[in-house]
């Protein structure tokens, strides 16, 4: 058999590799238009950055180790621009020497990826408006960051805009960063961004939030200026454009076969298209949505690994399990903040029209008793049945460890009522004898028995009476306005300081207090609500 694979890095080369240990006697074929066959773009903007020094750390396995290794005929800058179904052929040009020649196949893989959106604005073919896509696009900027370059400007807030941003201030250059939404980092809901934009401030990042960028020009003195919609202009020495992505599906819609509404091959389980002797992986793909059972195009190094490993298994006629889908479990870096998510976020819940509960919760990175241990902010989203939907964790160390969890949880169709009873490692070191994971299950599990009814900051009823329950001391860094002042240890003796005729909502700094409360005055007879997540929630709300 012969196998011709379109594209490498992630889901390509996988493809390729699996191949090759599945049966040794195949013929494989792999065009890559670019210079290099697998590597790791996800770590561009840490060599950018400096922290990785070695940019042949990033080569994943250079080509002649891959043709050694792999008996692939590997074939690098060589672009496949035509598909003849019915002849099983491929058109091929050959980009170094201008050559086109035909290649046949049995079995064709599409790994043709995504491109970086470059929408038509004025000016944006200036030689300074760049984006880090490519080793070549990494090489461009990092030269002018250790050059002459004092400024630039991020178009973009999503996670390599992020990365872009992070990494330049590490040469010490000025940067703002323009993004056109309200928030950054799409993946998260407005409230679990902000900590993120707060860190970038902090580390002298100037953000321009739903900005519009309208064009590039240059200046009479030569300098290159970000024109913004309402007229401001920002001059800078370079631009990075990270504004999203699109699918690579040219190729395959050119042959006809079928593209999704966002831009994707569609295939089956078994990344099959309808064309029973063409697959395809990564992000050129559409994959399902498994919350919402909706399609979507979710544009990760991990999906298209696990994409390519299966298709080859498919192709070689092994048993496989259908593809189930892409949680979009993802993970970011920000200075000393990171930043997870897993599933749908509130708002994409709500353009569904998906009924859902929600807590907030602020526990710590391990037992606060050993040194070092950070609060995260952790959001749980799930159905009154009990059903995960997605998770959100911003913070600093363990952030990772818990969003796998999560996204283990998720993806085994775990409830929130199956996190109370994870058993997971314990040691001061390195968590608690609640966990976090733990912990949100508790509280989701309080909120679905009613043994508390949550309120949240941006839904509090108009004429509630808001109750403090957090000691004198810490009421002096501010409360909510209008709120009583009652400590938690004094609640039971001031019971007839309180309406009986009013909701009260008692909150305190993260919750805990607060839901306290909220026991012993519904026990009296009071109507009684907890603020989830307590100030430090309400303030995310109010922009603090």
């Amino acid at each position: 058999m012969k196998l011709v694979i379109v594209g490498g890095v992630a889901g390509g080369a996988s493809a390729a590799a699996r191949m090759r240990r599945l049966d040794e006697q195949a013929e494989i074929v792999l065009f890559e238009r670019g210079e290099n066959v697998s590597f790791a773009n996800c770590g561009m903007p840490y060599h950018l950055g400096g922290v990785i020094v070695e940019r042949e750390k990033l080569l994943v396995m250079p080509a002649a180790r891959f043709k050694g290794r792999l008996a692939v005929d590997l074939r690098l800058r060589h672009e496949v621009t035509a598909i003849d179904r019915a002849a099983r052929t491929l058109r091929v040009v050959n980009l170094t020497t201008g050559e086109t020649f035909t290649e046949s196949y049995d079995k064709l893989l599409l790994a043709t990826g995504s491109a970086p959106l470059r929408p038509m604005l004025p000016g944006i073919d200036d030689p300074d408006v760049l984006t880090l896509w490519t080793m070549k696009d990494m090489d461009a900027i990092k030269l002018r960051a250790e050059g002459s370059m004092r400024r630039a400007v991020v178009v973009g807030g999503g996670f390599i805009g992020l990365e872009a941003a992070e990494n330049l201030r590490h040469h010490g250059v000025a940067v703002t960063l323009v993004e056109l939404l309200p928030q950054v980092l799409p993946t998260l809901d407005p409230e679990m961004a902000r900590p993120l934009q707060a860190e970038l401030a902090e580390n002298g990042v100037e953000l321009r939030l739903g900005t519009a960028v309208e064009g590039f020009e240059r200046t009479a003195g030569g300098r290159l200026a970000v024109r913004l919609r309402g007229g401001e202009a920002l001059e800078t020495d370079l631009v990075v454009l990270s504004i999203g992505v699109r699918p690579n599906s040219e190729l395959a819609r050119a042959a006809g076969l079928r593209i999704g509404e966002r831009g994707g091959i569609v295939t089956d389980g078994t990344m099959r298209t309808e064309d029973p002797d063409i697959y395809a992986v990564g992000d050129a793909v559409q994959v399902t949505d498994p919350v919402l059972g909706v399609p979507t195009q979710v544009p990760l190094a991990g999906p298209a690994n696990r994409q390519g490993r299966l298709a080859a298994d498919a192709i070689a006629g092994l048993p496989v399990t259908p593809y189930r889908g892409t949680w979009g479990t993802s993970i970011v870096k920000l200075f000393g903040l990171a930043a997870a998510s897993v599933g749908a976020s509130e708002k994409v819940l709500k353009r569904a029209g998906v009924a859902f509960e929600k807590i907030y919760i602020m526990p710590f990175s391990h037992a606060t008793y050993y040194p070092g241990a950070e609060q995260m902010r952790l959001k749980l989203l799930f159905t009154r049945e009990g059903r995960m939907l997605g998770a959100q964790i911003v913070g600093g160390e363990g952030v990772d460890k818990r969003i796998d969890v999560l996204a283990t949880a998720l993806q085994a169709g775990l409830g929130v009522a199956d996190l109370e009873r994870l058993e997971l490692a314990y040691a001061p070191p390195f968590g608690s004898a609640k966990d976090p994971v733990n912990f949100a299950g508790y509280v989701a599990g309080n909120v679905l028995s009613g043994a508390t009814v949550p309120v949240h900051a941006d839904a509090l009823p108009a004429d509630a009476c808001l109750l403090d329950v957090r000691d004198p001391g810490e009421w002096e860094s501010g409360t909510i306005p209008g709120a009583l002042t009652i400590p938690l240890g004094q609640l039971r003796l001031r019971l007839a300081e309180l309406p009986r005729d009013r909701t009260i909502v008692a909150y305190c700094a993260v919750g805990l207090r607060g839901y306290l409360a909220e026991r012993i005055l519904r026990q009296n007879g009071f109507d009684v609500r907890n603020l989830s997540g307590g100030i430090a929630t309400w303030r995310l709300f109010q922009g603090k």
